[in-house]
């Protein structure tokens, strides 16, 4: 490729102030970009893939660019069609787990793996833990599924395999998870399905075991960036530093001051450490916000400067002044909701907003329950962000079901779910599914070949069913195999329409009057109008290129665009977003800090973090507000207001009644304070407890425990406390909030 001209040169570099400008030029080695929020690190990354391809003359197939969700790894994608034209279709531009299936694709068969695997999502992944419960005779109502699959994911997360994780149990709870786990993988094999977090792991299985492979993708992928650097994991970590170890052209972006996934297993220390990995990385800081007001600017940049683990900047901005922050003290949820409506409305009315550019954030979805209430009696219009997703809705995973089980009948989750939910299994009762499940694990084969062995389709002796399931199995069994045989013969719309007239899925719906049925059928065909978007497609591919493209949409692309109404969304899908206005509710103590962040200050900062996350969204006007007292985990209880608020500068604080609140002796609390707005009210100290060892005690999130151990500590205590369902704890006694029984 010619070296591009001086003049195509400027105009990649046009617009980008110095900072910008040395990140996108500093090509070779490794490079850390620390980009704070507004500081425009798409448009650097984007315009350093454009000039690598453009100044540099490497080929777009050499370059891997990876972000975290496919919004991101569009909006990258878009820009980059704009730079640089055709050659963007050259790229390598994804999701982490976008990128890890194509390699997988290709390669899997080398470590055993069938290469045609489904990609279980996070309801199958449940649905596996809850079967394989029942297989070690244990009731899901005292072991939920959800956290025992949080569990084993973190495990993976830090490629930790079932034999490693059963030698580092610490209490019976994680004694259950081990034996869960290994079957938990088993199922998933036997079914020819990877969960999310086996797409990262495998992958890296594939390099530690196959270096020829590893090889090959190093000097394919030449330069590799990456996105949100400060998100990623131990698995990521490890991908990106083996694709890279060649070269060593590595350039992430990041900003650990945004690290709010830890209890996703992001790992700070990968970014705050990258230069100990590579000591002669150029460090690059993009400190000019250009997305906010400079009194938004200051109050972010002095609450994120309490926490340690961060790397030194400044967070600057050269935009005016702008509306002052509001800090609003409510009597009590619902009042703060009512101030909250009342506000949008009035800058609505005044022609200021519009509804869409206003955001309502809160750490925990429990929060909404009060703003829904108000925004249905205001009659204003609203959406939440993370509600039930297209995909997520029944009638959809159903039909969804259907195509999986023709891409794959080994997948039992799916046969499962067409057998409960549409005529195909009408007739084959409970008993008979036991019978097939028992003959699958005695000969540790899938529920499809238990079926074709009812059928007389197999070598193997057949499950002892009575001859009326029998016929109903051989019915199931020639249709489903009629269906897989069609597949690589009809275009995937087609197939769609065969395959729901075959199972009898549309039929419940056709002869159904109900409202609700009618609604659910018209989800149903919006999703053929989905597949007719793949019939361009070879047969024997489009199928397949579906399900991984429909599986892997990420949570955070689930927001409405275009419509005009206001956004309720949690802090930490609000990452990544921004709006003209922002309201911070619920900015008190046990909420934002959350009481589970109480144990340690790794995680008090944590919690630092996502406040800050929260302030840097705004563009022109900010609002925080906290109530007086308000009504969590089914009863009401006074609360104090955040820690956090008190590292906001006054002078960016809009509160007219705060010198009248410090003259009365610096409180504004009880109800004779309702509605007003506070600047600097002390955030009391709760009283610690004196702990001795034999106490019994409580904890809002490990439940009732007793005193083992207490040593003092610098004016406060290390408590190591035996928790009955949750092992032994250390603790330090000023932030755990014990409460002695």
């Amino acid at each position: 490729m010619q070296p591009q001209s001086h003049e195509t040169r400027v105009d990649i570099l046009k617009g980008l102030n110095d900072a910008q400008q040395r990140a996108v030029t500093t090509t070779d080695g490794p490079v850390l970009i620390v980009a704070g929020p507004g500081s425009g690190k798409t448009r650097v990354l984007t315009h350093r893939v454009a000039y690598l391809i453009e100044e540099h003359g490497v080929s777009p197939w050499h370059i891997l660019a990876v972000t975290f969700t496919n919004k991101a790894a569009r909006q990258m994608y878009d820009r980059l069609e704009r730079l640089v034209g055709d050659d963007a279709r050259k790229l390598t531009v994804g999701t982490f787990h976008a990128t890890c299936v194509k390699i997988l694709r290709r390669n899997a068969h080398l470590i055993g793996i069938d290469p045609r695997f489904t990609i279980y999502d996070d309801a199958d992944q449940l649905e596996v833990v809850r079967r394989t419960l029942k297989d070690e005779n244990l009731d899901p109502k005292h072991f939920a599924p959800r956290p025992i699959l949080s569990r084993i994911s973190a495990a993976k997360s830090r490629f930790i395999g079932p034999d490693e994780f059963a030698q580092q149990t610490g209490s019976y709870w994680e004694e259950v998870v081990a034996r869960i786990y290994p079957r938990y993988r088993d199922v998933l094999r036997q079914n020819r399905a990877l969960d999310f977090d086996d797409l990262l792991g495998e992958a890296l299985r594939l390099f530690d075991e196959q270096p020829e492979v590893l090889e090959r993708y190093q000097d394919f992928y030449r330069y590799t960036l990456v996105d949100e650097y400060q998100d990623t994991n131990h698995v990521q970590y490890r991908l990106v530093k083996a694709l890279s170890e060649g070269r060593r052209n590595i350039c992430v972006v990041g900003d650990p001051d945004q690290s709010i996934y830890g209890w996703r297993q992001a790992d700070i220390r990968n970014i705050l450490e990258f230069k100990r990995d590579y000591p002669d990385a150029v460090e690059i800081h993009l400190e000019l916000n250009y997305r906010s007001t400079s009194s938004i600017v200051s109050a972010a940049d002095n609450v994120i400067r309490a926490n340690r683990q961060r790397i030194e900047r400044e967070l600057r901005t050269e935009n005016d002044l702008g509306e002052k922050i509001r800090i609003h003290e409510a009597y009590d949820e619902t009042q703060e909701a009512s101030f909250v409506v009342n506000e949008i409305r009035r800058l609505v009315s005044s022609g200021e907003v519009r509804f869409q550019d206003c955001a309502i954030m809160y750490r925990t979805n429990a929060q909404s329950r009060a703003l829904e209430e108000a925004f249905v009696r205001s009659e204003l219009p609203y959406q939440i962000v993370g509600g039930t997703r297209f995909y997520d809705r029944r009638e959809i995973k159903d039909a969804m079901s259907i195509l999986r089980l023709i891409a794959n009948p080994q997948d039992a989750i799916s046969l499962m779910r067409v057998l409960s939910n549409t005529q195909l299994g009408k007739g084959i009762g409970a008993r008979t599914l036991d019978l097939l499940n028992g003959w699958a694990a005695l000969h540790e084969r899938s529920l499809f070949d238990a079926i074709a062995s009812a059928a007389g389709q197999s070598h193997l002796p057949p499950p002892e069913v009575n001859n009326r399931a029998a016929n109903l199995l051989h019915a199931v069994h020639q249709t489903i195999q009629r269906l897989i045989d069609q597949s690589a013969q009809v275009q995937l719309s087609k197939l769609f329409d065969i395959a729901i007239e075959e199972t009898g899925f549309a039929q419940q719906f056709r002869e159904s009057g109900d409202p609700e049925m009618i609604e659910r059928w018209e989800n149903v065909l919006q999703l053929r109008g989905v597949l007719t978007g793949y019939d361009d497609l070879r047969e024997d591919i489009a199928l397949e290129t579906f399900l991984e493209e429909s599986t892997l949409v990420a949570g955070q692309d689930s927001m409405e665009d275009g419509e005009n109404q206001v956004t309720l969304i949690t802090l930490h899908a609000a990452k990544g977003l921004e709006f003209p206005v922002v309201f911070l509710i619920g900015a008190e103590e046990g909420i934002l800090p959350h009481s589970r962040s109480m144990e340690s200050e790794n995680e008090v900062e944590e919690e630092r973090r996502l406040f800050y996350v929260g302030i840097t969204r705004a563009m022109n006007r900010l609002y925080i507000s906290y109530a007086f007292r308000r009504a969590m985990f089914g009863q009401s209880d006074l609360s104090f207001r955040s820690r956090f608020i008190d590292s906001i500068p006054r002078d960016v604080i809009d509160a007219p009644t705060a010198e009248t609140a410090r003259s009365s002796g610096g409180t504004t609390r009880g109800p004779r304070s309702y509605g007003q707005q506070t600047a600097t009210p002390p955030t009391p100290v709760s009283e610690v407890p004196d702990l001795k060892p034999g106490q019994r005690v409580f904890h809002s999130r490990f439940g009732d425990g007793t005193v083992l151990e207490v040593q003092e500590r610098s004016g406060d205590q290390d408590v190591t406390v035996q928790f009955k369902r949750h092992g032994t704890k250390r603790l330090l006694a000023s932030m755990a909030n014990l409460i002695v029984d």
